[in-house]
């Protein structure tokens, strides 16, 4: 409950609270004292990640451990190296449902019954689908650990995939999808996935999820969760024997052929030169639209999560998006006011990057935020960032990674991360001295080769925008969809209906 405080005079008769001309005078100053002595990033901070210990069983799965003795709960992941990259495009969606559904009953335990027995136990289980693992996941308090090991593996091996957990999913998927699909951030980024990237949203289309059965679901479990192409993860209060002999234990007797991981991971490409920063403009109209969505998105081909670009691109990311004191931020929320908020950000692939930036504004000044938009992304791609700038930027990043490996389960989804991608065990204790070493004009050079060439995609109330978008990018032919004609499946992303 927030404490409620007075001000009072100590005893004299006499005391008056300011006027309001002196009180905002004197508010105005102690801000203005305040900007003034704004402090500066304290000097760079190092985090040293524990050895990670790494075996394999003779099945082939690979048990890696990280031991962290100084909270008493252990996080277990298993990870399969096959995600949204490996399911056929009519049936998107399909990963992350069959993840999803590890969790949903066994042949033994009921739903509820995972539920309650995790609960029981004050522990937590989860289970996800990404575009390039299957994620599943327990954590546990040390004493309960073993008890609460006992479900997760049940879960993950023994799947039941009932139709009627099969149909609950699926039902809640296209719900959550329904509604998303009138949401302009959302619908922006669904485009985007095939439009821009080439790919398919990988949380599914109507027709996706609807069309996918259980033999679906079986038979991307059976094709895509091996032990050859799956990391089982330990961190913290245990030991690499314990970790060992509990992998062993329920892990051991799970034996499938591997096929080779990741065989539709990411297109490989060259550094792209100069070229314009917008090369096609897409408009989704969805008339009476609260708000528009104004999104910059791009494929970065050839820079992907193990590429030697890739802390150049963190830091790139951070000074232009990455952030409450990003330029995006500064310019399109603190400066003017249009927005509540302005961010950039990518999607890793193995291979290449999927880049968006974006945010949300009025559609009356839906083309001008576009414009403030491509004018930042401009700025970096032409000029050197300042030593002044850049600093806290990077701070921002080193920050962030050493919080997140405060907990066990950070530390969990950091190596997570590692496999994923086949990086090497080292990266944890590499990644905050390659972003301190990232210099001013690797920015630059960066933005310069790499945020060009992308598309310009607005969705909200075309009719508001119309004709200052034509003003504002009277060089470029903007092209239309309205919202209830969109098809993603479609070459055309229009309704085999609509001319």
């Amino acid at each position: 409950m927030r404490k409620q405080i007075r001000v009072e005079g100590r005893g004299s008769r006499n005391f008056r609270p300011l006027s309001g001309f002196f009180f905002v005078s004197a508010l105005l100053f102690s801000l203005g004292h305040v900007a003034a002595q704004e402090p500066k990033p304290g000097p760079p901070r190092s985090v040293t990640v524990p050895a990670i210990k790494e075996s394999k069983l003779n099945t082939g799965l690979t048990v890696a451990v990280i031991e962290r003795k100084s909270v008493p709960t252990v996080s277990v992941q298993l990870v399969s190296r096959n995600g949204a990259n490996v399911e056929n495009r009519t049936k998107a969606g399909l990963a992350n449902l069959t993840a999803y559904l590890l969790t949903k009953g066994t042949k033994t335990r009921s739903a509820t019954q995972i539920a309650e027995e995790i609960e029981f136990l004050g522990a937590s289980i989860y289970s996800f689908g990404g575009w390039q693992n299957s994620n599943a996941g327990v954590s546990a308090m040390t004493d309960k650990f073993e008890a609460a090991m006992a479900i997760f593996a049940d879960a993950v091996l023994n799947p039941a995939f009932s139709e009627d957990e099969l149909k609950l999913a699926r039902s809640q998927s296209l719900d959550e999808l329904t509604y998303n699909l009138t949401q302009p951030g959302f619908l922006a980024g669904y485009v985007a996935s095939r439009y821009s990237y080439g790919e398919h949203p990988s949380g599914g289309t109507p027709a996706s999820i609807e069309s996918i059965t259980r033999a679906d679901v079986e038979g991307f479990y059976n094709d895509n969760f091996r032990p050859s192409e799956s990391v089982l993860l330990f961190v913290g209060d245990i030991t690499v024997e314990k970790a060992m002999a509990t992998a062993t234990k329920y892990f051991g007797g799970w034996r499938k052929q591997g096929r080779g991981y990741g065989s539709a991971a990411g297109t490989t490409g060259l550094a792209e030169g100069a070229k314009p920063i917008v090369k096609r403009v897409l408009v989704i109209d969805l008339p009476n639209s609260g708000q528009a969505s104004v999104n910059f998105v791009k494929p970065i081909l050839g820079v992907g999560r193990a590429s030697r670009d890739f802390s150049p691109a963190l830091v790139a990311n951070s000074l232009l998006g990455g952030g409450y004191s990003s330029r995006l931020n500064q310019e399109i929320r603190i400066k003017r006011g249009l927005s509540y908020g302005a961010s950039s950000f990518y999607q890793w692939r193995t291979s290449k990057s999927n880049f968006r930036a974006s945010t949300q504004t009025k559609n009356e000044s839906a083309a001008e935020v576009a414009e403030l938009m491509i004018a930042e992304i401009k700025r970096l791609a032409d000029s050197v960032p300042s030593d002044e700038e850049l600093g806290p930027r990077k701070s921002v990043l080193t920050g962030g990674f050493g919080r997140n490996l405060e907990t066990t389960d950070g530390v969990a989804n950091a190596l997570a991360n590692i496999y994923t991608y086949g990086l090497p065990t080292t990266e944890m204790n590499t990644y905050m001295p390659s972003i301190n070493a990232v210099k001013n004009t690797d920015v630059r050079i960066f933005a310069s080769r790499h945020l060009n060439n992308g598309d310009l995609i607005i969705v909200g109330d075309y009719s508001v925008f119309r004709e200052d978008l034509a003003k504002r990018f009277r060089d470029h032919s903007i092209q239309v969809i309205k919202a209830d004609e969109l098809d993603i499946e479609s070459e055309t992303l229009r309704k085999a209906s609509v001319p």
